[in-house]
């Protein structure tokens, strides 16, 4: 399998994209192509015995800035790295693209060259978040400003099988986000998706509120992308900001020190289960391709991790089963 690496996108790139296809070819049995300027690619490279690695570089000279209007953006700049990974996609030389870049762009190159599968209206964006009973998919975060009934009925669906396939939840709970549990509360597409979720034949629980997210009181939550994205970046700086705020309040007085010592291993673990770099990238559901989208600030271990899912992604055939499903 073969996965193309957008290695100019994202805050720190192309260093730490290069180092985490470096650590995910030695993980993982996948051949990666690192799409991007070939002389910068090159000079990071030398940092790694990489000669021996299923890695290659396909040169582009363009790249797309997290700033820039990305539909404009991908039609001027159509040898940019995001479009030519995408591109690789679409004409089988790649199974599958990355990218830590500008989302937008990555939304609308896969929209423009990949296009939908059969039946989906929008394609949603899938993240990963954090509970006390493990993890929720919640989409969309960022793909839709606004969705109807039945696009939220599709989000469903496709988070549906996304949980039950990558993460084997056997029968997901799907949960409708809202302003209360009763089936009359929201606006009119919520009450109205209410009901389509009701005759789904899918394991809806109901509307989920705010407060019952962290609960985990459903596998998969459906919202439209406004709102979605709002969440998913409320609940990533809750995540480090009680992370830090814990951290301070041990280290403040000296005796405290002690209990920091024997909860070190507590601490480590509930660090790793917020941490987002452990989760990799967002898949892009509902595009005929496999288009996986990571944090602006994703390190090394985050592109290695996304790498991972885009794999999972193409060998589990979650495209063929939302085909078969809608």
């Amino acid at each position: 399998m073969r996965i193309a690496v957008d290695a100019m996108g994202g805050d720190y790139a192309p260093g730490v994209v290069v180092e985490g296809a470096v650590q995910a070819v030695k993980k993982t049995p996948y051949e990666i192509i690192l799409v991007g300027d070939k002389t910068h690619l090159t000079g990071e490279m030398k940092n790694y015995r990489s000669s021996s690695l299923p890695l290659s570089i396909y040169h582009c000279s363009e790249v797309i800035g997290m700033d820039e209007s990305p539909a404009i953006a991908c039609r001027q700049k159509k040898d940019s790295s995001i479009m030519v990974a995408t591109r690789l996609v679409k004409e089988g030389m790649a199974d599958a693209m990355v990218s830590a870049g500008n989302s937008g762009a990555v939304l609308a190159s896969a929209l423009m060259v990949l296009g939908r599968l059969p039946k989906v209206d929008r394609p949603a964006i899938a993240a990963l978040i954090p509970t006390l009973k493990g993890v929720v998919a919640l989409l969309d975060v960022g793909a839709n400003v606004n969705s109807t009934a039945k696009g939220l009925l599709q989000f469903a669906v496709m988070g549906n099988i996304y949980m039950k396939t990558i993460m084997n939840k056997e029968s997901p709970r799907i949960g409708l986000l809202s302003t209360g549990a009763e089936e009359t509360k929201g606006n009119e597409v919520t009450v109205e998706a209410h009901r389509l979720l009701r005759q789904s034949g899918l394991n809806f629980v109901g509307n989920v509120e705010g407060k019952d997210i962290v609960k985990g009181k459903a596998d998969v939550i459906v919202c439209d992308g406004f709102v979605g994205n709002i969440l998913l970046k409320f609940s990533e700086g809750i995540a480090e900001e009680f992370i830090s705020l814990f951290r301070d309040e041990i280290l403040k007085y000296p005796f405290r020190k002690i209990a920091l010592i024997l909860l070190r291993g507590a601490f480590k673990d509930i660090k790793k289960r917020v941490d987002y770099t452990e989760y990799g990238g967002a898949p892009l559901l509902g595009v005929d391709g496999c288009s996986i989208i990571c944090h602006g600030s994703s390190n090394a271990k985050a592109i290695s991790n996304a790498i991972r899912v885009a794999g999972e992604f193409v060998e589990k055939r979650i495209n063929q089963q939302i085909k078969e499903s809608l």
